[in-house]
């Protein structure tokens, strides 16, 4: 065999394996990105659970395009979403809440389900607050997330705190998940060089108080938006009096 036939065999077989590498590469890249969302990531409103929209999603980049504000984008092949599929990164562009909801009127999949037809009742993600870093949890007046907030006096309220150091009260904010949807306009607009604020996945953050536990001094305050409402458990028979928890009693 000639030198420069065995140069070019070799060659081929550099080339090959150079080939299967990038496909293993290429392979691994994209089962990383099925398996979670980053955090920096989120989705239009109305998107399906992650593996549900992965797999109802057909690429097609009609959602980005009806974008009045070119919030959305379609992840290319480094980004940290799946490729091809629409996503945002709040503090860049958040999402504007717009009334119409025109990326899920163009979704011809229901990738982004067309039972949402207003947009406050969305749920991209639940707003969280860093207390270490937030400007108004340090003692300073700023206020910018709950300014700019399209849910402001539902989702993100202002509520007093007790400062240690002085007999001023704070005025912090405080995230109500449940009118929350993740639009991501506070992240967009909080002052800090990293947003102190920051939407995350409900799932993964939120968590459950657990049916056995009674907090008799909520249903007593609640009892009281109605006057001479007596408190009741849930099959309907009276609660005892007083403002003690009863958390390790049991219900008459």
């Amino acid at each position: 065999m000639s030198r420069s036939r065995r140069q070019f065999l070799a060659d081929m077989a550099k080339g090959a394996c150079g080939v299967g590498l990038l496909g293993v590469g290429l392979g691994g890249v994209a089962r990383q990105q099925v398996q979670a969302l980053p955090a920096q990531a989120l989705r239009p409103p109305a998107a399906l659970d992650e593996a549900e929209f992965l797999g109802a999603c057909v690429r097609c980049g009609l959602c980005v395009e009806a974008c009045p504000y070119d919030t959305l984008k379609l992840a290319r092949l480094l980004d940290p979403v799946t490729t091809g599929t629409p996503y945002f990164e709040a503090r860049s562009v958040p999402c504007e809440m717009c009334d119409d909801i025109p990326c899920v009127v163009a979704c011809p999949s229901g990738a982004l389900s067309h039972e949402l037809t207003d947009i406050t009742e969305a749920k991209m993600g639940v707003a969280a607050i860093d207390h270490y870093t937030c400007l108004s949890w340090q003692g300073l007046r700023c206020e910018i997330c709950y300014r700019d907030c399209p849910e402001q006096n539902k989702a993100i309220v202002i509520v007093s705190q007790p400062r240690q150091i002085s007999n001023h009260a704070m005025f912090v904010p405080e995230i109500h998940p449940d009118k929350c949807t993740g639009c991501g306009l506070c992240v967009h607009s909080c002052p800090t060089d990293k947003p102190s604020i920051n939407i995350v996945d409900p799932d993964a953050f939120l968590g459950k108080i657990g049916d056995h536990y009674r907090l008799g001094w909520k249903e007593k305050l609640d009892a009281r938006a109605v006057p001479d409402a007596p408190m009741t458990s849930k099959d309907g028979k009276p609660l005892p009096p007083g403002g003690l928890d009863f958390l390790n009693s049991e219900l008459p």
